[in-house]
C-alpha cells in the first residue's frame, strides 16, 4: 500500500478522488495515496476493529479506485476470452470470473481482474486502479473490428459490503441478496441501476456494488443507515489489506507483477490451460511443464514476529531464499502472517527465518488461507 506519511492526500489535487471523498473526510478518515487515488486508509475505529467487524458482522468499503472498463460489440466475449487467461466458456451470462491479463512474451502478470459476463456482446472488466490504463491499452490495441474497449474508470463508484451480515444490510436497502458466489444481478436503486456482485476481497460472504458515480452518495448513506443495527463499520484499505492477507489473496505490485507468472504465484487455477489462445499461453505452458523455479508460499509466525514486504527470508542464517512480498499482523490469529516468493525446492512445510530489524524470527511455511471463512456458502 503506497502510503506516504509525510504528505496529506486530502490536499493533493493531483490525486483522483472518489465520489465519496467528502463522506470519508467527514468521518475523520486517515487518507492515503493508493493507485493514484486519495482513499481512506482507516477510520476512527482503527484497522483492527474494522477487520473484526468484517469477520464477525459487516463492514462497508469504498473501493471506487478500482478500474471499470466495458468491452462491447459483436464477439466481445470471444475476444476477451482469447486474451485473458481464464476460460469464459466455463461461465454463463450473469456470472463473474477471476482472471489474469498476462504479457504475451514473458507470461508475467500485467494485472489480475474480475470479468462480469453480461452477454456475448457486453463484458465488464474490473482491474486494479494502477493498471486499468495498461489493461485497456492492450485490449484496444488488438481489438477486432466492431469490438470497442472503453475506460469508464471514473464513471462508476464501487462499494463493497462484506461480512456474515451483509445480506441483511442489502435487503434493508432494497437490493437483492443471496445469489450464488461469483454471480451478479442488475437491480434498480434510487432511479438508477446498480450491479450487485457476490464478490469481494476479504474472504467473507459479501457483495460489491457498482453504481453510477452520481448515485454513490445516496447508496453509501443508505448502506450506513441500514448497517447501523448490525454493527457495521466503515472500513478502509488498511483492513482490506489485513483481510486479504489472511486469505492469501495476492496483491498486484507485491505478490504478483510483470516479473511474476501465474505458475509462480500458484494461481494457475485462473488459467484455461486447454484454451487455444490467451496472452502468454506458450511461455506459461512451457513453464508449467518444466515447473516454476520459485513459488509463492504462506508464512505463519511461530513467535511474535510480524513480517513486512521486503524483509529477507532464509533457510538457515546464511542461506538466503527470497523476500516477503506481503506481511501483516493477523487480527484473527493474533500472530504474524505473510506471503513470500521462494525457490520451488524448499519444503512447503519447512521452518524459515525472516529478518525483522536484525532479528531472525522463525516462521512456518504453509498453504493459505490462514483462516477459514464461509465466502462460498449459499446461506
Amino acid at each position: 500500500m503506497a502510503e506516504d506519511p509525510t504528505s496529506d492526500p486530502t490536499q493533493d489535487t493531483a490525486l483522483l478522488r472518489s465520489p465519496l471523498h467528502e463522506r470519508h473526510v467527514a468521518l475523520g478518515a486517515k487518507m492515503a495515496e493508493f493507485g493514484g487515488w486519495s482513499m481512506p486508509l482507516e477510520y476512527a475505529a482503527g484497522t483492527v476493529k474494522e477487520h473484526t467487524a468484517v469477520r464477525e458482522a459487516v463492514g462497508v468499503f469504498d473501493v471506487s479506485h478500482l478500474g471499470k472498463a466495458i468491452v462491447s460489440g459483436p464477439g466481445a466475449a470471444a475476444y476477451v476470452n482469447s486474451t485473458l487467461t481464464n476460460d469464459l466458456g466455463r461461465i454463463v451470462p450473469g456470472k463473474a470470473q477471476y482472471t489474469l491479463c498476462c504479457d504475451d512474451a514473458t507470461g508475467g502478470v500485467v494485472d489480475d481482474l474480475i470479468v462480469y459476463l453480461h452477454d456475448d456482446e457486453h463484458v465488464l472488466l474490473v482491474p486494479n486502479a494502477a493498471n486499468t490504463a495498461e489493461v485497456v491499452r492492450r485490449l484496444q490495441a488488438e481489438a477486432p473490428e466492431g469490438v470497442t474497449v472503453e475506460d469508464q474508470h471514473r464513471d462508476h463508484a464501487v462499494l463493497a459490503v462484506q461480512g456474515p451480515l451483509s445480506d441483511e444490510v442489502l435487503t434493508a436497502v432494497g437490493l437483492p441478496a443471496g445469489h450464488d458466489y461469483m454471480s451478479f444481478v442488475v437491480a434498480p436503486f434510487a432511479g438508477t441501476e446498480v450491479v450487485v456482485c457476490r464478490t469481494g476481497y476479504t474472504g467473507e460472504r459479501g457483495y460489491e456494488l457498482i453504481a453510477p458515480a452520481d448515485a454513490a452518495l445516496a447508496l453509501w448513506d443508505a448502506l450506513v443507515e441500514a448497517g447501523e443495527p448490525h454493527g457495521m463499520l466503515a472500513c478502509g484499505l488498511g483492513s482490506r489489506d489485513t483481510l486479504r492477507t489472511e486469505m492469501g489473496y495476492p496483491l498486484h505490485g507485491q505478490d504478483i507483477a510483470l516479473d511474476v507468472t501465474p505458475n509462480e504465484a500458484r494461481i494457475g487455477w485462473a488459467v484455461g490451460w486447454s484454451k487455444p489462445a490467451f496472452w502468454g499461453r506458450d511461455v506459461l505452458l512451457a513453464e508449467r511443464e518444466a515447473g516454476p523455479k520459485r513459488v509463492l508460499r504462506g508464512l505463519v509466525a511461530t513467535g511474535r514476529g510480524i513480517p513486512r514486504p521486503g524483509m529477507s527470508v532464509s533457510l538457515t542464517a546464511d542461506v538466503l531464499l527470497g523476500e516477503v512480498t506481503s506481511g501483516t499482523f493477523s487480527p484473527t490469529l493474533r500472530k504474524g502472517v505473510g506471503l513470500a516468493l521462494l525457490p520451488a525446492f524448499v519444503d512447503p512445510g519447512a521452518e524459515v527465518g525472516v529478518d525483522i530489524r536484525g532479528r531472525r524470527e522463525i516462521f512456518q511455511l504453509t498453504k493459505p488461507p490462514f483462516v477459514r471463512t464461509n465466502v462460498r456458502s449459499s446461506e
